[in-house]
């Protein structure tokens, strides 16, 4: 690592003295460290004048090969020194409103619980926030980021389903296929009188949208919910807001072969640090947690 080190830091710095100044060692050494790299390899990296030290063909090879494996490793290692720090301070959290109550702040509980010295500020909303500009240690984000830049990880992945009331089911039938819907009285959201809500599915193995109609509409999943189980038409929504009815058999689940894609849930993450131990722990005990629920 430390003979790593010192090629790097010549090639990038462009010189042996330069390099010496930036690692804060003797020039000797530097001359000594990469004398040892370059016979341990069996062929010249660095070709020396007295004014500047440039790669060889071998050491661009080299340089470019080792530059992201010896950014990993430094990485690893600063990762593994904050796990070992007891977590502290405020650690500011962004996620969902609606799954945030039902799925984080129980976590956040937890964590607060284990480790006394932590504080959490937590904003709850179903608009996007901007992570680094508003200052978020994480934010929990539920569908595909376009933004590459910033780091995620990957905290479950949720199930979209069609449903219906018992009863509903009873005097109208179930769909057996996503082109039943058709026939049914479905219930829709944010969607002008007289025009159609589009459905998502898995037909046939690809993707499909199934254009839907109805008689009640709503802008709240919550009345979307109560709607369906008073037997007004059939519903679409993500799973884990309807489960405890389903378990209860207030509501059906239908269509469960033409699922679409599952949405995933990811904590984003600020893309320039590393994030400290309060963070890393956090989102272990979420990944944790999220893991046994039925999503």
């Amino acid at each position: 690592m430390e003979e790593i080190e010192v090629f790097l830091a010549v090639i990038e710095a462009g010189s042996q003295t330069a390099a010496a100044r930036q690692l804060g060692r003797s020039l000797q050494s530097v001359n000594r460290v990469l004398a040892a790299l370059e016979r341990s390899v069996g062929v010249e990296l660095v070709r020396r004048t007295t004014r500047q030290s440039v790669a060889t063909e071998a050491g661009l090879a080299f340089y470019r090969r080792v530059k992201p494996a010896f950014a990993e490793i430094t990485e690893a290692r600063l990762e593994a020194a904050n796990r070992r720090v007891e977590p502290s301070g405020l650690l500011k959290v962004a996620a969902p409103v609606l799954f945030g109550s039902t799925h984080v702040v129980p976590v956040i509980a937890e964590f607060m619980a284990r480790f006394p010295q932590i504080e959490v500020d937590v904003n709850m909303s179903d608009r996007p926030v901007d992570v680094v500009g508003d200052g978020f240690d994480l934010a929990v984000r539920i569908r595909e980021l376009p933004d590459s830049s910033l780091k995620t990880r990957r905290l479950g992945e949720l199930r979209t389903v069609v449903y219906g009331a018992p009863d509903y089911f009873a005097r109208h039938g179930r769909p057996h296929h996503p082109n039943d819907l058709a026939r049914h009285q479905c219930i829709l959201r944010k969607i002008n009188r007289g025009e159609a809500d589009a459905w998502r599915f898995q037909i046939d193995g690809s993707a499909a949208i199934v254009q839907v109609n109805g008689r009640f509409h709503t802008d709240n999943m919550t009345a979307a919910h109560a709607a369906a189980r008073h037997g007004l038409g059939v519903g679409y929504g993500p799973f884990w807001q309807i489960r405890d009815l389903v378990d209860q058999g207030a509501l059906e689940i239908v269509l469960e072969a033409f699922e679409a894609a599952r949405t995933p849930v990811r904590a984003v993450f600020p893309p320039s640090a590393i994030p400290p131990a309060k963070t890393h722990l956090f989102v272990d005990l979420l990944v944790e947690r999220l893991k046994h629920e039925r999503l």
